[in-house]
This record gives structure tokens, C-alpha cells and sequence, in this order.
């Protein structure tokens, strides 16, 4: 199994607003470019997703995926994990969000791929975590702008 990357910024807004946002998945193409496209396939009683298929392009990462996501740790957490892809062959990851307490919130990424042609780990890492610096950037910038 590959090795978790991960990483974390401080949001300043409130923990409703960053909810709102980010367990919305449907959504991400309005803040995330490499989103472009999400649809939403299924969802649990609550009209949370829990079957989303989109379209990635992250770096050299190019794919038409379905992710599961689990709620099971909610309101503090979400996970992923994919269902089916045409060039990935393992996603899985979260998004964590903390209330500090001053009107700001620490959200956490976690990100692991695995793709179906041999990659050196060390590239897939740096894709990981520039793909998790991305996302968090653009996070913060649309909810503080």
C-alpha cells in the first residue's frame, strides 16, 4: 500500500461556510480546477453524495472517476475512495475540518493514488502533495474571498 501525503491550512471562515463547501461534491468544479466535472450517482437519506462520478485533471493525472464517500465520521470528516476509473487503480482520502475556536478552521487533506502504469514513488508522491496544495489553496481563496 502506498504512503498517505497529506496536508493542512487554516481557513478564515466559519466552520458552517467550510462545510458547506467542501462536503458538498457535487460542487467542487466551482472552487477546484481539477474538477471541471462532478455529478452526483447517489446519495444516503440525508441528500448526502455518497456516489459522485467527475472528471480529474490534477498535473499529469488526467481521469473519468467514481469515488464513494463515506460519512461516517461527519460533521469532522469525509472520506473517499474510488470506485471505478479508466487510468487510476487506487484513490482514497479525506478531508478533515477543525473549528479552532476564532473564526477559522484547519482543514486537512489526505490524498493516496495508485495508477495503472508504473510510476516511481517519488513522483507520485510530489503529484500527491502538489495535487493537495492546489486544492487547499483554492478552498481558502474561495471562501475568503
Amino acid at each position: 500500500m502506498s504512503e498517505i501525503s497529506k496536508n493542512s491550512i487554516v481557513i478564515e471562515a466559519s466552520i458552517d461556510d467550510v462545510s458547506a463547501l467542501l462536503f458538498d461534491p457535487a460542487n467542487y468544479p466551482t472552487w477546484s480546477s481539477a474538477i471541471p466535472s462532478a455529478k452526483v450517482l447517489a446519495s444516503d437519506n440525508q441528500s448526502r453524495a455518497t456516489k459522485v462520478e467527475m472528471d480529474i485533471k490534477a498535473g499529469p493525472v488526467k481521469d473519468h472517476v467514481t469515488l464513494d464517500y463515506d460519512w461516517s465520521d461527519a460533521p469532522g470528516a469525509l472520506h473517499f475512495s474510488l470506485d471505478e476509473a479508466d487510468m487510476l487503480t487506487q484513490m482514497t482520502g479525506s478531508y478533515e475540518i477543525k473549528d479552532n475556536g476564532d473564526d477559522t478552521v484547519t482543514v486537512t487533506y489526505e490524498l493516496t493514488v495508485g495508477l495503472s502504469m508504473p510510476v516511481p514513488a517519488m513522483m507520485r508522491t510530489k503529484a500527491e502533495r502538489e495535487t493537495i496544495d492546489k486544492a487547499l489553496a483554492e478552498l481558502k481563496s474561495k471562501l475568503e474571498n
